[in-house]
């Protein structure tokens, strides 16, 4: 009976300890969800993904939380989700105006620019602004086709080698942009570099020990199911000995046997033999004590 209370207790102590995991971001492509747990293992932050109906969704501990929405901030992901120009004109059946269809182009086409750029190895994060050939009002001049581009990247890119790419990516993929390769007022290009995180976990004393402050609940668990183990132990054994007194198979030392018996007799001489803590009757030594009593 007293064993099964302890297997309940510690039952009930190792289901709360393990929380439930939460989710850090759903909706996600397999690629997108693989990508997230590889960047989050590379920092020792442990995840995984479950399938819902609408995608795959990433768990993370509640403790984890922070840091891993720091780290994934760092590294661009998971990556932003881009209509291509299939998707923007994709046939309805409803009429748009020439308005609308200009500015479905504007957003289709630099959907399809940060789409490439975003393929390059160190880019974090892709923008591209663009601005079409447009006559203001009739009799002006039309206005020339610009754009800009910004880059957020890793250490890995070096900027001043993949910017004369980019620039010539930029122009050829625009229209009206063939000779703005080398032209600053008509085609900019901004490199900003990413900030590693760099993780700051809370210190925490737990006896004599100084560990991380989520490690600490674990390790309180720990040490409170462990000294009710050891108690469990303790306790059974002491049982176990007194099951096997009461049924004749042990012998008390003879102090103890005379405070349990209420006796006064003297103790054995100084130079006699102690009797051991505990002595085990055979069933020889029995038969041969009923012998010699007949």
């Amino acid at each position: 009976m007293f064993m099964r209370a302890c297997s309940t207790l510690l039952l009930c102590l190792l289901l709360t300890a393990c929380e439930e995991r939460s989710a850090l971001h759903s909706r996600l492509s397999e690629q997108d969800a693989n990508e997230v747990i590889a960047e989050l293992a590379d920092k020792n932050i442990e995840a995984s993904k479950q399938v819902d109906k609408d995608g795959m969704t990433v768990l993370v501990e509640p403790a984890d939380m922070n840091s891993a929405v720091h780290v994934l901030e760092a590294a661009g992901l998971p990556r932003r989700s881009r209509s291509s120009l299939g998707d923007i004109f994709r046939k309805e059946g409803v009429i748009s105006t020439p308005l609308e269809e200009r500015a479905r182009y504007i957003y289709a086409l630099s959907q399809e620019l940060e789409s490439t750029l975003s393929q390059i190895d160190g880019v974090v994060l892709a923008r591209v602004h663009v601005v079409l050939p447009e006559r203001v009002a009739p009799g002006e001049p039309v206005q020339p086709a610009s754009a800009s581009v910004f880059i957020k990247h890793t250490g890995a890119l070096d900027p001043d080698s993949i910017t004369p790419r980019v620039r010539n990516l930029i122009a050829s993929g625009i229209p009206g942009m063939a000779d703005a390769a080398h032209n600053a007022s008509k085609l900019s290009v901004v490199f900003v570099p990413t900030v590693p995180y760099q993780e700051r976990r809370k210190m925490a004393h737990f006896g004599p020990f100084v560990m991380q402050a989520e490690e600490v609940a674990y390790w309180r668990t720990v040490t409170v199911v462990a000294g009710i183990l050891l108690l469990g132990i303790v306790l059974g054994a002491g049982y176990g000995l007194y099951r096997l007194w009461r049924k004749g198979a042990l012998t008390l030392p003879r102090l103890l046997e005379q405070k349990l018996a209420g006796s006064s007799a003297p103790d054995a001489p100084p130079g006699g033999t102690t009797a051991p803590l505990f002595a085990v009757k055979t069933a020889g030594a029995g038969s041969h004590d009923k012998g010699s009593a007949a």
